[in-house]
């Protein structure tokens, strides 16, 4: 008996597959996996302590408990002017699966879905998982970031293959790129007149280094869906929690997906969940101050080592070019390195296409790694460079 086709044809990502080919290297250095090293905040984790103890071991509502509702329409108004009632806010296991919700509630099969590319890798198998096509938007000529003629562009050329939405990421992994207010008021108008849904995925909205973060959803309310979480701005990528904002209509609907892939949130996950949206406002722009200082120490090191780098102004990723000496792919560059100098990174076609002859470099790691990481990086490329 034949499993899912669907399914037969999606991959493990590429970033996980590379992460445990490389794991058993003795002494590896990895700046692999977007994974904060800071600890959850002490006041988020004796909160979630006092919730075991008070016995929070149940079901909680399916959208997530009223007082988290309530804690995120606050804290997200606060941070970003975002505008949603408590009833318009899912808790979600993650803002993966605040993705997954959200696309499998939109799309209907044949629809088609726009991302600008390189990407995260987990938009395209979901869309697939719904029947649906994705459409990569190429980057690589334009900053790494979307604009509105190649958006247009796009929309113009699949204009008979039902344009459902556009998946728009930012601060970007894996480039560390980010969006100016005005360049997403100039991406809004063209947005708008097609009348198409956005994924706005800003899991990395607080850490956006030299402006403000702008949420999309202020620009276009109607037809943006916002995903959010505390796993980046809070250290909390174990305890799944995510959010989805978006207007009654679309939360009504979404409701229902959520419902059948997990139930509920995790009460627990969610007693921490109100202490960090309630008392956690300064954990992001702390935890933000240690990201940008490492930020700062990894695009000198890769600068005096010789290596050419997309400048990252969100996110903790640095994407890097593959030196001009080196034949091979980027996956081939990664492999040697991780042998060779004992440093960990993802290859760029782990993000798609547009990202072969880059690799992607986490700085979320102490300085101290990062600090032999780029030593060691530094002596390969001497000995490389010479072998040539």
């Amino acid at each position: 008996m034949q499993t899912n086709i669907r399914i037969q044809q999606i991959q493990v990502s590429g970033i996980r597959r590379f992460d445990e080919a490389i794991s058993t290297i003795p002494d590896i250095l990895k700046l692999t996996v977007g994974e904060p090293d800071l600890p959850t905040p002490a006041h988020i984790k004796k909160a979630a302590i006092a919730a075991i103890r008070d016995d929070w071991t149940h079901y909680s509502p399916l959208m997530g408990f009223a007082a988290l509702q309530h804690a995120a329409s606050t804290y997200f108004n606060q941070k970003y002017q975002l505008d949603y009632d408590p009833d318009e806010i899912i808790a979600t296991v993650g803002a993966t699966e605040a993705v997954a919700t959200a696309l499998l509630t939109i799309l209907n099969p044949g629809d088609t879905v726009l991302l600008p590319t390189p990407a995260y890798t987990s938009y395209e198998p979901v869309v697939s998982m719904a029947n649906a096509q994705l459409v990569p938007i190429d980057t690589t000529t334009t900053g790494y970031k979307l604009t509105p003629t190649a958006l247009q562009t796009a929309l113009d050329e699949h204009v008979l293959d039902h344009v459902k939405a556009l998946i728009l990421n930012y601060p970007t992994n894996p480039t560390g790129v980010t969006y100016t207010r005005a360049e997403l008021q100039a991406l809004q108008k063209v947005i708008a007149a097609a009348g198409i849904y956005v994924i706005s995925d800003e899991i990395y909205s607080e850490l956006t280094y030299e402006q403000a973060h702008t949420a999309f959803a202020t620009l276009y309310p109607s037809k943006t869906i916002t995903i959010n979480g505390l796993s980046k701005s809070h250290a909390m990528t174990g305890w799944r929690l995510g959010f989805i904002l978006a207007p009654h209509d679309l939360i009504a609907e979404m409701k229902k997906t959520h419902q059948y892939l997990v139930t509920s949130t995790s009460s627990i996950s969610q007693a921490a969940g109100i202490e960090a949206l309630t008392n956690g406002l300064d954990d992001g722009p702390e935890m933000r101050s240690v990201y940008q200082e490492r930020r700062d120490y990894m695009v000198k090191r890769l600068s005096e080592i010789g290596l050419n780098y997309i400048y990252p102004t969100g996110a903790f990723y640095i994407f890097v070019q593959l030196p001009t000496d080196f034949k091979g792919s980027s996956w081939d560059f990664a492999t040697r390195l991780a042998h060779e100098a004992h440093v960990a990174v993802v290859p760029g076609s782990a993000f798609g296409d547009s990202g072969e002859g880059w690799v992607r470099i986490s700085y979320a790691a102490s300085q101290s790694v990062l600090r032999e990481s780029m030593n060691q990086l530094a002596l390969w490329r001497v000995q490389t460079a010479s072998q040539e």
